[in-house]
């Protein structure tokens, strides 16, 4: 029946038939296995058919069929190169040693890409001396050969058997003890790939050993990426070596380690080599471990994390930042941080950071910054204004009259510019009240010259300040002075000196001021001064 069939399907490959079915005449053939003189003819012939497809097929079914008269035309079609040359090296591949060794015979002699596609041929053959070739192809100089070779080989290791997987394992860690002078680059890493698909368990220490320096980064990335395919966790010593892979600032062998520590715990303590995924190269690196230990509340890991605040990218800034606000020692390092910035605009940029954060702080934790922020005030350092940012964001409610109450004691005090301070933070709220802001203009009077001179007396905030005020609230101003004991004739001659030259309402509440001075000090040489101005004003 075969023999019938086989004549039939001949029949079929004749020129006289269409080019498809001379070409499925061909795949038939090469499927039950005919291969008598008269179908290995006919094939043959089909070589120089004119149709492509044709041609194509009948070199596949040769080299399944292992017709050997054909080794010297598929050899000439491999040298000439285009579409058919792969098809014909893969071809010669298959028909065993001899054809192995007629493809090793070519390597010499045609282009870089042809030798690729012959390598390539070798590997994916599946006969012993195809593979044997193959393997030795991965010695080769150029690496096109090498990876070609790699990338077949690792392709047909799911059709092996056991004991072949074990001979193949064999052959290549061969390779890599026996070659005295060292393997090329892309030869070591193309073993230790194959090692890697094999699965071979006597390749980890071979590839633990490429994971680290001074081996090249294209070794060591290999080796990670080939440890990454093995089920059983690392050792401790491993584990070591993965972290010292995970800071490298080449990423191609940071991002194989950081797979790999991914599923790992860190342990129940936080140790140095984890604790240095924070301080590498890569922000993804620097991500990764927060992620791993910013639920850890010690005080190394609240350090290490603080340390990113000062990172120029916002996002890690902001997950580290997330983490220590909800950790106690977190939350305590960002309030000693904070007392510790030497600089406003590091003191703002830890203040604003932590705005969005507040939620997260015990009200113990807020009322420890009110001290320290009313001692930068005080001494006019710009780093208390931070500081009160952050008490206002917390509770806005009680802050100004603790402010107001606190400015009070210190005018008491006769301590003006530092009650100054606070009454300017109060008045810069547009909400704020008028007796707060006659108090802040009777604070600057004390500090002001007294200069007389027009221009000095228009640039005065204090008096500016009062000029507003006497638009709605002149009775309340007059009634602010009466009460104000503290107020010198000094105080109160400049004032009225100052708006007794206005006119309209300004001139009246300046007339009202110096009469107040003479009242107060009547046989004062002020208030002869003020007498004479009142006069010369006409009040």
């Amino acid at each position: 029946m075969a023999d019938a069939t086989a004549k039939k399907l001949v029949g079929l490959l004749q020129s006289d038939q269409g080019a498809h079915v001379r070409a499925a005449a061909a795949l038939v053939l090469a499927e039950i296995g005919q291969r008598d003189a008269g179908v290995a003819e006919e094939l043959c012939t089909r070589l120089d058919d004119a149709d492509g497809a044709v041609r194509q097929q009948a070199i596949r079914s040769i080299g399944k069929l292992k017709i050997e008269q054909a080794l010297p035309r598929l050899l000439e079609r491999v040298q000439a190169g285009g579409e058919e040359s792969e098809a014909a090296a893969h071809a010669v591949a298959g028909l065993g040693a001899k054809g192995t060794r007629a493809l090793q015979g070519l390597m010499d002699k045609v282009a870089p890409g042809l030798r690729r596609r012959i390598a390539g041929a070798l590997a994916a053959a599946g006969t012993s001396s195809a593979e044997n070739a193959a393997v030795d192809a991965l010695l080769d100089t150029d690496p096109g050969v090498v990876e070609a070779a790699t990338r077949s080989l690792i392709n047909g290791i799911p059709e092996l058997t056991p004991a072949h997987r074990r001979s193949l394992a064999d052959h290549l860690l061969g390779l890599l003890k026996d070659h005295k002078k060292g393997l090329a680059l892309a030869s070591e890493a193309a073993v230790v790939r194959l090692l890697a698909a094999l699965g071979e368990n006597r390749a980890t220490s071979i590839l633990w050993d490429r994971t680290m320096p001074p081996h090249p980064p294209e070794m060591r990335a290999a080796a990670l990426q080939a440890l990454g395919k093995w089920p059983e966790p690392p050792s401790k010593d491993h584990l070591k070596k993965l972290l010292a892979c995970a800071v490298d600032g080449d990423f191609r062998i940071a991002a194989p380690a950081l797979m790999m520590l991914k599923g790992l715990p860190p342990g129940k303590q936080a140790h140095a080599e984890w604790l240095a995924l924070l301080d590498a190269a890569e922000v993804t690196v620097r991500q990764f471990a927060i992620d791993k230990l910013g639920e850890r509340d010690t005080a190394e890991i609240a350090a290490a994390l603080l340390k990113q605040l000062e990172h120029p990218d916002q996002m890690l800034r902001d997950a580290a930042l997330g983490r220590l606000a909800r950790l106690k020692h977190g939350r305590q390092g960002l309030a000693k941080a904070l007392l510790d910035a030497d600089t406003p605009d590091k003191c703002w940029l830890l203040a604003k950071a932590l705005g969005s954060f507040l939620k997260e702080f015990p009200a113990a934790w807020m009322e420890a910054l009110f001290t320290p922020a009313c001692k930068w005030l005080e001494a006019g350092d710009r780093r208390g204004e931070a500081l009160f940012y952050l008490l206002r964001e917390g509770n806005a409610k009680d802050l100004p009259d603790r402010l107001g109450k606190r400015a009070l004691e210190l005018r008491k005090k006769k301590k003006y510019a530092e009650a100054v301070n606070y009454l300017r933070m109060l008045a810069r709220d547009p909400s704020s009240s008028p007796p707060l802001r006659m108090e802040l203009a009777g604070c600057g009077l004390k500090l002001s010259r007294h200069d007389l001179n027009p221009e000095a007396r228009n640039a005065d905030p204090a008096l500016q300040q009062l000029g507003r005020l006497l638009h709605g609230y002149e009775a309340e101003i007059l009634d602010f002075f009466k009460k104000a004991k503290w107020l010198d004739p000094e105080d109160l001659y400049y004032v009225g000196f100052h708006f007794a030259d206005r006119d309209g309402q300004g001139r009246k509440f300046g007339g009202e001021v110096l009469k107040l001075l003479v009242q107060r000090s009547p046989r004062s040489k002020l208030a002869q001064d003020a007498k004479r101005k009142i006069r010369s004003a006409g009040l």
